[in-house]
């Protein structure tokens, strides 16, 4: 994602919403030049809730279910690295940058 701009980011993301199924509604909550804060809403009732800054090249996605990250991936300590279903508190490393597209892959799978 490194290059990409706030708007183009947050585009990326819209496109990736509008060809899913398991979407009911895209909210974008603030968007400036350089960061973007959204929010989906998905069927099972879970929210993601997705943040980027092409600044200082920060970004963290997060399912989240009555208030509480169950799943997510960020790179707010440097590196790249997942939080996973089992323990969302845990940090697991990433061999590199985790795209939405793939993390939202992961959402999608366990609608399945």
């Amino acid at each position: 994602m490194a290059g990409l701009s706030a708007e183009g980011f947050a585009s990326r993301v819209k496109q990736v919403c509008d060809n899913s199924k398991s979407v009911v509604r895209f909210v974008v909550l603030s968007e400036s030049n350089h960061q973007v804060k959204l929010r989906i809403y998905l069927r099972d009732r879970t929210l993601v809730s997705v943040y980027y800054n092409d600044e200082n090249g920060k970004t963290g996605f997060a399912q989240i279910s009555a208030n509480e990250r169950i799943f997510g991936a960020d790179n707010a300590t440097e590196n790249w690295h997942w939080h996973p279903r089992e323990d969302p508190s845990q940090h697991v490393a990433s061999k590199g940058e985790i795209s939405f597209e793939e993390f939202f892959g992961e959402i999608e799978k366990s609608f399945k």
